[in-house]
């Protein structure tokens, strides 16, 4: 049996708040995080973990295969207040590549903290350094910037930028859309490299072409609604489990 196939059956993803996270949870979320990223220290680990208020987590059994950290939070966008889900690290073992557990958990996840969020637009906020993380907007989400077949509407772009300006201050570079951190996390070895074929995929070589830094740590920001009528169809396949009660 292929491995991805046991995490997606056996597999379960678990939202939980910063504060419920277990010592050995902790451990196990450093070590992964370690095997896919260089430069990684367990100091800047524990601020970005301090950063966030709620953590995605899919096991397998005792074993972490993947989270994702989340800073979810209300602000004001130019007199309009709105809900923001900002991103942070977001890992997955290879062999749960072709697994469906995280981004179902997270979809689920986001849709039920709606709750908690309720005010204004609901946006994700995400900054990628790999074209993996970055391909799931076109799989999930039908409108989405920046993106290769459209220019970032004006509002769209000014909205992004007082987001990012406002979270990461100097280290955004408005004109390229670019955050880069004083110490970024760069990929490890063949996880840096795009694989050969893949810039045949339009959305690959765009992330690629925006973000050539990307092999030095550079995260290229983006942003969505998230809303039940912006899902693709493989989104809403993923989002099948949702109470009908959450409303987004």
């Amino acid at each position: 049996m292929n491995p991805a196939t046991k995490i997606a059956t056996t597999s379960a993803g678990r939202l939980v708040s910063r504060d419920q996270l277990k010592p050995d949870e902790l451990r196990k979320m450093y070590c992964l995080l370690c095997e896919h990223f260089d430069g990684v220290t367990i100091e800047q680990f524990h601020r970005d973990i301090a950063d966030k208020n709620w953590i995605v987590l899919v096991e397998r059994g005792a074993r972490l295969v993947g989270f994702s950290t989340i800073l979810a939070y209300e602000t004001c966008v130019n007199g309009q207040t709105c809900s923001v889900i900002y991103s942070g690290d977001t890992i997955v073992a290879s062999e749960g590549w072709n697994s469906s557990t995280l981004p179902r958990a997270w979809i689920e996840s986001v849709a039920s903290l709606r709750r908690l969020y309720p005010r204004g637009p609901y946006v994700w906020l995400l900054l990628t350094s790999g074209f993996r993380t970055y391909r799931y907007l076109p799989l999930f989400w039908c409108e989405f910037f920046p993106r290769f077949d459209s220019q970032t509407p004006a509002h769209g772009k000014n909205f992004m930028d007082a987001l990012a300006l406002a979270r990461f201050g100097p280290q955004y570079h408005l004109a390229e859309g670019i955050v880069r951190f004083e110490n970024p996390q760069c990929l490890r070895g063949p996880l840096a490299v795009i694989p050969s074929g893949r810039e045949a995929d339009p959305h690959v070589a765009f992330f690629a072409a925006r973000n050539p830094g990307y092999v030095d740590g550079d995260e290229l920001v983006c942003i969505t609604e998230l809303s039940p009528r912006n899902l693709t169809s493989a989104g809403r396949r993923m989002a099948s489990a949702i109470p009908r009660w959450c409303q987004w």
